[in-house]
Order: structure tokens, then sequence, then C-alpha cells
């Protein structure tokens, strides 16, 4: 939609009309109820900003102030183009990061899939077989015999629980407490919380810079952009910093004095407030960030494969033992 409105309006169509066109292209039924309440709304006197922004599920703040501060400016048709490489280049990125954790998460799946079943069809089998021929079993045998009669007689329990553990745990994840606790736990984990900051450090400096580059000041930008931020931490600096920047206090120094931002962070704006191109800093710094959490994916990755395989193999061995060493001495029985 963006990249297509920015052409449209590089190629000299109005408003309306650009709406309308998109309008009938889209194949989502409710985004064109929504683009046609937006061209109603700008027929009837009304800027494209307030318009967008009465919809924010769809257009959030960010995207809503870059395009009041085109409007502003004159400059709708760039804003959009550069919003649009943008929010192509937030969407690549993630997909790399989701990409990458997809093997992990399958293998997960599987494994707990195959302990249920094993849990609850193959083990009560031969639990039966056991009693019949009343033969004494290890203490391994005893203990996943045991765990799986819990799973098989209380096994709408354990979905209960773990339904009701999720949903309260949102919900305590949610008040400031809970939130405050998880987010700083978050980034301790080691290799996934630095992969989580940087993350947040790519989409925060390549933002910013956008906002800069539209012409929005760069304490509006931190205060618009501080909501957006998916971790307290971050937040709370935001927070603090626009106070202090309001207050006068040099952008690259307040930075430098919060640890959620690594002292590159710091040093980068110092050189772009000297040079007068903080905008651009921004750019290489999120392009840097960027490249960082690719390799740390890329490593993430590479250590999670050998811990799976490592805990599968000591499951299943612990499983092959139970089974296969009452079977054996049962054999030896008849011998």
């Amino acid at each position: 939609f963006t990249r297509q409105l920015s052409t449209m309006i590089v190629a000299g169509l109005s408003l309306p009309d650009s709406l309308t066109i998109l309008r009938t292209q889209t194949t989502n039924p409710a985004f064109a109820r929504v683009l046609l309440d937006i061209e109603h709304q700008i027929v009837g006197g009304g800027n494209l900003a307030d318009s967008l922004g009465k919809y924010p599920s769809y257009f959030p703040n960010i995207y809503v102030a870059l395009v009041r501060a085109g409007e502003s400016s004159g400059t709708l048709d760039k804003v959009l183009s550069r919003l649009a490489e943008t929010l192509e280049a937030q969407r690549e990125f993630k997909s790399k990061v989701s990409g990458a954790m997809i093997y992990p998460v399958i293998i997960v799946v599987g494994m707990m899939a195959v302990v249920m079943i094993m849990m609850t069809v193959v083990v009560p089998k031969l639990t039966d077989l056991y009693k019949d021929f009343g033969i004494s079993l290890p203490v391994s045998t005893q203990i996943l015999i045991t765990a799986s009669g819990f799973f098989v007689r209380f096994w709408w329990l354990m979905i209960l629980a773990g339904v009701g553990g999720a949903v309260g745990f949102m919900k305590w994840k949610k008040t400031p407490v809970g939130e405050h606790i998880i987010d700083s736990l978050v980034l301790r984990i080691p290799l996934f919380g630095e992969l989580q900051k940087k993350i947040i450090l790519v989409e925060f400096t390549r933002t910013l810079g956008m906002l800069i580059t539209a012409g929005i000041h760069i304490l509006e930008g931190l205060n618009i952009l501080r909501d957006s931020l998916g971790n307290v931490l971050f937040r709370e600096a935001i927070t603090e910093i626009s106070k202090k920047v309001e207050k006068g206090f040099p952008l690259g120094d307040t930075f430098g004095q919060y640890e959620v931002f690594p002292s590159i962070v710091s040093q980068m704006m110092k050189v772009g407030e000297e040079t007068g191109k903080l905008d651009d800093t921004l750019g290489k710094l999120s392009r840097y960030f960027e490249t960082e959490s690719e390799h740390l994916v890329k490593g993430l990755t590479t250590a999670i494969e050998p811990i799976i395989m490592v805990v599968l193999g000591v499951g299943v061995g612990f499983i092959v033992i139970s089974v296969i060493t009452p079977i054996y001495n049962l054999t030896s029985q008849f011998k």
C-alpha cells in the first residue's frame, strides 16, 4: 500500500484517486473499507495523517507522524517512499530471524509429540505385559511407568494446568512488576538476550533516523518512538533521555548513561551531532546492528541444534533403557 501510494503521488495522481485505485486492487475486504472511509474523509476536507490516525491497528503512531511531516513539508511522496523501504527492510529482517528459529521449534514440538505418544500409548501396553509376567522392574522403568500412569489418568488436568498457567502468566506479564521482571530476565539470557537487544536497537535506530530525515524534531521523535519499543527497560531509558534532552543535555552523552544502549550508540550519536548528519549516522548504526543480529541468529541456531540433540539423545536413551532392560531380564529367566 505504501509503495504504490508513493508511486501514484509521484505520477501526479490526487490522493482520492490514488486511494480509489488502491481500494479496488486490494484483496482484503476490511482494508478496502478502511481505505474507502479515508478517501471520504479526504474528499470532505480532511488530511491524510488525521484520516490514517483513526485506524491505529493498521497505521501506528510512527507511520502517522511521518505522513503528517511529509504533508507539512510538501514531500509526502519522498516520505512514503522512504517509509516503504523501511517497512520492507523490517519485514525482511524479521523473516530472517523467524526463519532461522523454525527448525529448533519444529524439533521441540516433535519431541513433545513423541513423548506424549510414548507415555499414553506405548508404555501402558508394556506395563500390562510386565504385570502379567510379574518380573521385578528397575528404578528407571518404575519412574517411566509412574509418569505414564500420571499422563494417562490426569492428561486433562495437565492441559487445564498448562492453559491456566499460560493465561495467568500472560496477565501477570502485563502488570508493571511482571513486565519489568520478564523484560529484565530476557535481556540476561545468554545469546538470546543479546539478540533481543540487537533487534530492538535495529528498529530503534532505523526508525529514529527516518523520523529525523522527515523533519521531525529529535525530542518529538523519541517520544513517538518510545511506545513502539518492545522492552520496558528501553522505554524507561527513552523517557529519561527525553527529559534530559529537553533540558539541553547532549544527545550522545545522555545515551551513554544507560546500560541498555551499547557504547557505540552514544559514540556514533556524538559524531552525528557534531557533523549535523544524525540521520545518516543512525542509518549506519541500524545496518551495523542488523549485521550483528544476523550473526547472532546464526550463532544461536548453531548452539541450539547440538543442545537439542543432546537432550533428545538423553531422553531416548532413558526410555530405551527403561523399556529394554525388563525385556532382557525376562528373556534371561526363560533361558
